[in-house]
């Protein structure tokens, strides 16, 4: 962990950052929740991360994305499984696995992206019983990173790598994208191999995969980010993918 460096600066506005949860809050409320709501800010540069904190860390309900990209690995049998987190997310990297848990999981976590993430200490915590809704947004987050994970799991269960990553990429659209006058964008700058863990696959079968996607105008790495063409997929692209390879047999 020698290249690991975090950098604290002084305390941010929370809802200022993320103007999501800014919108929990009744208008008449809502300038008095900018102010109140502060937290201390985390810059973490990109690399391997071993989510250490100060020691009031473990107090804190944890870890709020602003900006930046973190990928965490679970390892199990030789087997990996990959989780993208990134701007609106939750998160306790310093919470260690369930000591009970009797298969042998080892987790890390790596910054893809330089980070900036508020420390949602007791400080942060003494608003929510001003704020109710702050917390039922913060454990509304939480619920959708399970969920998340769960269209994760659908995804990699598809048989064509092509398939798995152009959902892939309009699942990460939904969240992060932005749309353009030619297509829609997803402003990260995912590497084949990182793409790899997070469908599944090896690494040249999805630069193959990505070429082939590529040539039919569905995704291509457009220089700051992978920009989407046409229609999320769905059932009626499945059908064509079977179509297209009971032709070719």
């Amino acid at each position: 962990m020698s290249r690991e460096r975090i950098l604290n600066q002084r305390s941010i506005h929370v809802l200022r950052e993320d103007p999501d949860l800014a919108e929990t809050i009744e208008p008449g409320r809502r300038a008095q929740a900018l102010e109140d709501c502060t937290a201390q800010l985390v810059r973490v540069p990109a690399g391997p991360w071993s989510g250490l904190h100060p020691a009031t860390e473990h107090d804190a309900i944890g870890l709020l994305i602003l900006d930046g990209l973190v990928i965490r690995r679970a390892r199990l049998g030789g087997r990996n499984a990959a989780e993208l987190l990134g701007a609106g997310d939750v998160l306790r990297p310093w919470q260690l696995d369930d000591d009970a848990a009797l298969l042998p999981v080892s987790s890390e976590w790596s910054v893809l992206e330089p980070t900036r993430a508020a420390i949602l200490d007791e400080r942060f915590a003494l608003h929510l019983a001003a704020y109710p809704q702050l917390a039922a947004r913060l454990f509304a987050r939480a619920l959708a990173r399970s969920r998340n994970l769960a269209v994760n799991m659908a995804i990699v269960n598809h048989a064509r790598v092509d398939v798995r990553l152009h959902m892939l990429f309009w699942h990460l659209a939904a969240r992060w994208g932005r749309v353009r006058s030619d297509g829609t964008i997803v402003s990260m700058r995912l590497t084949h191999a990182v793409l790899a863990e997070l469908v599944a696959a090896r690494r040249p079968t999805v630069t193959s995969a990505l070429s082939d996607l590529a040539r039919r105008g569905l995704v291509r790495f457009a220089g700051d980010g992978w920009l989407l063409s046409g229609d999320p997929p769905g059932e009626p692209l499945r059908a064509g993918h079977e179509s297209a390879r009971t032709g070719a047999a």
